[in-house]
């Protein structure tokens, strides 16, 4: 079996996590500057065997797409252009970012440790890839 990698996609940073080879688990990955996003999936897939790649969809309360939505958008038209034999999957993101953070504090990160936004989006990369497995079974 191969991986899925789990990205949160952000304006500024991108949160990313992975499976095991036989998909049970998820970690957190990594956390990178999002102009740097393709490059570094490239020389990640070059290493790893990565079946799907599941991208957070931010979604507002009435269901509707949130801002963000359009940057996602041109990501997905280039990451399908650079990698379009990787299956793609968009997973609801609606509040992983709390749920993040909530984790952290529940296992007992002091408050400067929660302030780091890029262990925030790593985390919530997580989770999001936690629930796709979850609801997967």
């Amino acid at each position: 079996m191969a991986r899925i990698l789990a990205i949160d996609f952000g304006s500024k940073r991108t949160g990313i996590a992975v499976t095991d080879e036989l998909q049970i688990i998820a970690s957190g990955l990594t956390t990178v500057l999002t102009a740097d996003l393709l490059t570094f999936l490239e020389k990640y897939f070059s290493q790893e065997k990565v079946e799907m790649v599941l991208v957070g969809e931010p979604k507002q309360m009435d269901n509707t797409a949130s801002e963000s939505e359009i940057s996602i958008q041109e990501f997905l038209n280039k990451f399908s252009e650079k990698f379009p034999e990787k299956e793609l999957k968009r997973v609801d993101e609606r509040f992983t970012s709390k749920m993040a953070v909530q984790t952290m504090i529940d296992s007992g990160l002091k408050k400067k440790k929660r302030q780091n936004k890029a262990l925030v989006d790593e985390i919530s990369a997580t989770i999001i890839l936690q629930s796709y497995l979850y609801n997967k079974r």
